[in-house]
């Protein structure tokens, strides 16, 4: 298997969905991105928190398949916090408050142990600090980012170098259309091609994923869940899901990516049915492999 890493955020959250809400949980686009890719081998992990970070929280970290050693707890400085509210659709959310504490700082260091990963994913942070990490790994044979309207509306050049030094792009439906000024998934995916990546995996939420790749386009529907408790982390999930299979198999052409998509889809079905990672804690590969048979077999309409 090629070594897979994964730099992002940690953080707090509190969530307020119409099924309840959690208080004070771990969260965060790193961890819930390491958690589903740890069903498909060994992750490691870059990104930092602050010295108030609850001992508490810890604890799902060792309940995974995930390399510690680039996690940073910075002296000095405070966890990244979000608060959320999702609306009743379970699509649409307001972000109450946010603080980025220690995201706002500079990145934490790479370990020298990791110079030697193959396959990086650069979870969504301001484009600049994504590049500064891209290039600590100049020898890296499959290196996708994620990323978001923020950066789309404040930090467009440096989005746009980023692109030009990545194989791949994960973002959702309305932030490739800002991105690109185009309003169908198809044509942004395929100008965003022109910007650099060999392809990019468009998310729309409860209507699935598209693959907008070089050598054509596919699309993949969700997992239809009967459980949605909790939205958050669906996205990462999905990405670590799909980033772990492409590490485990090493197919980067369409049909690997695709089948990647699969595995991404799955154990997000599985992220959305509690709060924070608790689903994920409790799941076994014995439970995700019986429910990608279904997927997939859900998918045959020959």
């Amino acid at each position: 298997m090629n070594s897979l890493l994964v730099t992002g955020s940690i953080g707090i959250d509190t969530v307020h969905t119409p099924t309840g809400s959690a208080d004070s949980v771990l969260g965060g686009s790193a961890i819930y991105f390491a958690a589903a890719a740890s069903f498909q081998g060994p992750v490691r992990l870059v990104a930092a928190v602050g010295d108030d970070f609850p001992a508490e929280l810890e604890a799902p970290f060792h309940r995974f398949d995930i390399d510690l050693a680039g996690l940073e707890k910075r002296a000095g400085s405070k966890t990244f916090r979000w608060t959320g509210r999702y609306l009743e659709n379970m699509n649409d959310r307001e972000t109450l408050s946010v603080d980025l504490n220690v995201l706002g700082e500079d990145g934490p260091p790479v370990p020298e142990a990791y110079a030697d990963t193959r396959t990086v994913f650069l979870a969504n942070a301001h484009p600049a600090a994504q590049l500064g990490l891209r290039r600590s790994f100049p020898d890296a044979e499959l290196v996708v980012a994620d990323t978001m309207d923020l950066w789309i509306s404040i930090a467009r050049d440096e989005l746009m170098e980023l692109l030009k030094n990545v194989d791949g792009l994960v973002l959702n439906d309305a932030e490739a259309f800002q991105l690109t000024e185009e309003r169908n998934v198809v044509r942004a995916g395929r100008k965003i091609l022109e910007m650099g990546p060999a392809f990019v995996v468009v998310k729309k939420g409860e209507h699935g994923a598209v693959l907008v790749h070089r050598d054509g386009e596919g699309a993949l529907p969700a997992f239809p869940a009967a459980d949605v408790v909790d939205p958050t982390g669906a996205g990462d999930s999905f990405g670590g899901g799909m980033m772990g299979r492409l590490a485990a198999t090493g197919d980067r052409g369409f049909g690997g990516i695709m089948t990647a998509m699969a595995a991404g889809t799955v154990v997000a079905s599985f992220t959305i049915e509690a709060f924070s990672l608790a689903a994920l804690e409790s799941l076994t590969r014995e439970e995700l492999a019986e429910r990608e048979r279904a997927y997939v077999s859900m998918l045959d309409v020959g």
